[in-house]
């Protein structure tokens, strides 16, 4: 698990994020989703920091990071606060201008970063995502089915944290287990890490108040920049047995939030990092060796 990376507590505007490092070349930022941590990447870590360097933090609110106090906007949850915390870590680091990969809400932070920031995104990747405005836009019976969960945790706290707080591992592997195939895809010692850290009352409530601000400072933020498209190249990867393929036509979603699109469909559930990791490593070298 990211055992050849050199982890460190960077502070970023009064918020310390746990960051792991390696390998030498360009720069290359890996962004986890919900509920994992940045282990998640583990599977091509090593692959890529042959080649980059490779930077993976645990997002605020996640892993071994902190978990900020919240307010009634939940903007310390914000996909801008989030994105504010990267270019600054990055900026910590030497880094003026990346490339990036973002997987699940680390996809959404990343959208917003090529956003707010497009002058420090060379390159960018989602994976497992369509925009957050269409996701909320579009919401009907099959949809609501798969996401249930984006309707349950934006309920007002504590009532999901203390379902949640009951039995924090049940509901992580549930999760894990039906948004992805099945759980003997997880590495043995990340699982145990999502475990650690999930089973903690802190990050539960601030995963929370990252989806709560989904429904509400984001759509906001999204709402303003609703002509604004990602200026940068962009990978787009998404999983041919997971729900995006089922509900959307994942390309044309993002051919309308950016300018310049690939796609590409790999095999496997929602987190085609751990499920396939040889063709998702395939495809993100493919497409930021070409900057």
């Amino acid at each position: 698990m990211l055992e050849g990376f050199d982890a460190s507590d960077i502070t970023v505007d009064g918020v310390r994020l746990h960051v792991r490092q390696g390998g030498e070349g360009p720069p290359l930022l890996l962004l986890h989703g919900y509920p994992q941590t940045g282990a998640m990447w583990g599977p091509v870590a090593d692959d890529l920091a042959r080649r980059y360097r490779v930077v993976i933090p645990d997002l605020r609110g996640y892993g071994r990071s902190d978990k900020p106090e919240t307010d009634a906007e939940h903007a310390p949850y914000s996909k801008r606060a989030m994105a504010a915390d990267m270019v600054g870590l990055m900026a910590e680091l030497g880094h003026e201008r990346f490339q990036a990969a973002g997987h699940d809400r680390g996809g959404r932070v990343l959208h917003r970063l090529c956003l707010d920031h497009p002058d420090r995104v060379a390159r960018a990747a989602v994976l497992d995502i369509v925009p957050t405005a269409q996701v909320f836009a579009t919401t009907d019976k099959k949809l609501a089915t798969a996401y249930y969960h984006w309707f349950f945790l934006i309920q007002p706290a504590p009532f999901p944290e203390t379902l949640i707080g009951h039995d924090p591992v049940y509901f992580l592997r549930h999760t894990l287990g039906s948004w992805g195939k099945k759980l003997d895809y997880f590495d043995a010692d990340a699982l145990a890490e999502y475990e650690r850290c999930f089973a903690d009352p802190a990050t539960i409530h601030a995963t929370c108040e990252d989806y709560r601000a989904a429904a509400t400072i984001d759509l906001a933020h999204d709402a303003a920049d609703a002509d604004a498209r990602v200026a940068c190249p962009l990978l787009v990867l998404w999983g041919s047995d997971g729900a995006m393929e089922r509900l959307y036509d994942v390309p044309a979603c993002w051919e309308k939030a950016a300018h310049d699109v690939e796609s590409l469909r790999i095999a496997g559930g929602h987190f085609i990092v751990e499920e396939n990791p040889a063709d998702t490593l395939a495809a993100l070298d493919d497409f930021f060796q070409t900057a």
